[in-house]
């Protein structure tokens, strides 16, 4: 059943970022041999456990939630893929500004900024991916 639960939570993963997510779990050269068990265990949490609770907060909710967490926490390559979430699954590019906005007023210009400059490459990341 653990691997049945793993396998679900990557695709629930690939569904919510519109791509695979295996190629950034694999582990490095000098990672040692429980590297993986990390990525397993945050994998199976995230979007096995968090991600598919929706009888409350939706997906589009609950992207808008970790957008800014992530960008409040300046972890920016994470935000990257919860703006990446929130665009697959129907928050608009104006939706996140206001999102930015309201996180300035609150969180700081600096940290707003900062994770803004993130926004606008994966808004020209999915502009590219449109026009194909």
């Amino acid at each position: 059943m653990p691997d049945h639960d793993y396998s679900t939570a990557l695709e629930t993963a690939a569904q919510l970022l519109g791509r695979r997510l295996e190629p950034f779990l694999e582990p490095g050269p000098a990672e040692p041999a429980n590297s993986a068990d990390f990525t397993r265990l945050a994998t199976l949490h995230t979007f096995g456990d968090a991600w598919t609770r929706t009888d409350v907060l939706d997906v589009r909710t609950r992207a808008l939630v970790s957008v800014t967490i992530a960008a409040v926490l300046g972890t920016l390559e994470p935000l990257r893929g919860q703006l990446r979430i929130a665009l697959n699954n129907g928050v608009s590019p104006e939706e996140l500004v206001e999102t930015f906005i309201h996180i300035e007023a609150y969180a700081g210009a600096a940290r707003a900024f900062e994770g803004y400059q993130i926004a606008v490459q994966v808004f020209e990341e999915a502009r590219q991916q449109n026009e194909r």
